[in-house]
This record gives structure tokens, sequence and C-alpha cells, in this order.
């Protein structure tokens, strides 16, 4: 269960992290900031629509159309923010076409690059804190 729910923490973290990296990067990008409520429940959708739109369009690619099996995390990462900006919460919004197109590259390769060294960060300070 602590596994899981370090899991569910690092994911988080990762998305989050491509998000803001996004906006920090791409001037039509922008995350609601004024309201941090709306932010923080972007994350957490953007999260939870990867984790289960992923397998999902694994599976489709890998039957009906093999050759996209490479991009899956970008197609997505694509659907996920989609999905994001068309919910009422207000919390991210991207409004020109190069937006479209650079973000998903940027949040999906920041998030796999989280997901990475995040666990490795943490589990450093773990040990240090046991040996301490």
């Amino acid at each position: 269960m602590i596994m899981f729910l370090l899991r569910a923490l690092i994911f988080l973290l990762s998305a989050a992290l491509g998000l803001v990296v996004a906006d920090l990067i791409l001037p039509d990008f922008t995350i609601g900031w004024h309201d941090w409520w709306g932010f923080v429940l972007c994350v957490v959708i953007f999260a939870i629509l990867q984790s289960v739109l992923a397998p999902w369009i694994a599976r489709m690619a890998k039957r009906y159309a093999p050759a996209l099996l490479g991009g899956i995390g970008i197609v997505s990462t694509l659907i996920a923010l989609l999905i994001v900006v068309l919910l009422p919460i207000g919390g991210l919004r991207i409004t020109g076409a190069l937006a479209w197109v650079l973000a998903p590259v940027i949040v999906w390769a920041v998030t796999a690059l989280a997901t990475l060294l995040l666990p490795m960060l943490l589990v450093k300070k773990k040990v240090r804190a046991s040996r301490a």
C-alpha cells in the first residue's frame, strides 16, 4: 500500500512539474495561478487521465495502428491536456497552435524524466534519514 501511495505521489509530482515547465517555456500555455485549487485539480485530473489513457491507447494502437506504438506517451499527453483544458475548472489554458504542438512533447518529456529521477531523490532522502 505504501508503494502504491509513493508511486501515486511521484506521478502527481511529475505531472505537476511537466505542466509548470510547459508554463514557463511556452507563452500560450497558461496556468491560472490565481486559482491554485484549479491547478491542483488540473494536475490530479491530468495524472489520472494519463494513467488511464496510456494503456488504452496502447491497446488500440497495437490492434489498429502498430506504427503509432512509439508515440503513445505523447498522444495520451495530448488527449489528457485537451480534456483538462476543456473542463470548466480554469486551472489551465492553451491558446496558440504552436503551444498545442509543443506542450504535449514538453509535458511528456519532463514527466518521463521526473518519473525516473524523483524516486532516486526520494530513496536517497529516506536512506540518509534512516542512517542518521
